[in-house]
């Protein structure tokens, strides 16, 4: 599946990359230097240790290379009345009787943790373009889903807190 990124979080991947080439990579590559000059390879856990973040390291550039290949860049602009990327959105469950603020980002963003709620997931999905007093079908799957009513959006342009999400 290809990743939909804005071109804030490329620009962040690009830099991520450039990180890892240019500081991390020489580093760990001294590392390993090091750990070899200690002698046995065999037994030598440091020297284990060492080659095993620098492939780590190589392994994450690699994957944030092929990423970026296969992204679509989407926009994260939105009408002002309605939800897009980046927009904390106040929503109500109504099975549940509760209410919940979600951030809505791309799929590299998401953190349940944070509440940063995909644009790829099912409530992501069925909350983007909706506006303020809408009620809005989430669909889990064929056979299950459920309403919720969005009940406010605050627009944000800040992504200071951000951060692209690492494996």
């Amino acid at each position: 599946m290809r990743e939909q990124l804005t071109k804030s979080d490329v620009k962040k991947i690009e830099e991520e990359i450039e990180y890892r080439r240019l500081v991390l990579r020489k580093e760990l590559i001294e590392s390993v230097k090091e750990a070899r000059a200690q002698g046995d390879l065999s037994e030598n856990f440091e020297y284990h240790a060492a080659k095993k973040e620098k492939n780590k390291n190589e392994s994450r550039i690699r994957y944030l290379e092929r990423m970026l290949k296969t992204a679509s860049v989407i926009s994260d602009e939105s009408k002002m009345d309605e939800v897009g990327l980046n927009n904390r959105v106040t929503v109500y469950f109504e099975d549940d009787d509760e209410e919940e603020v979600y951030k809505l980002v791309t799929s590299v963003r998401g953190n349940s943790l944070k509440n940063y709620i995909s644009i790829e997931s099912p409530i992501g999905k069925a909350i983007r373009g909706a506006k303020v007093g809408d009620r809005v079908y989430v669909k889990v799957n064929e056979n299950a889903g459920y309403y919720l009513e969005i009940r406010a959006i605050e627009k944000s342009d800040d992504e200071a807190e951000d951060s692209i999400r690492k494996y």
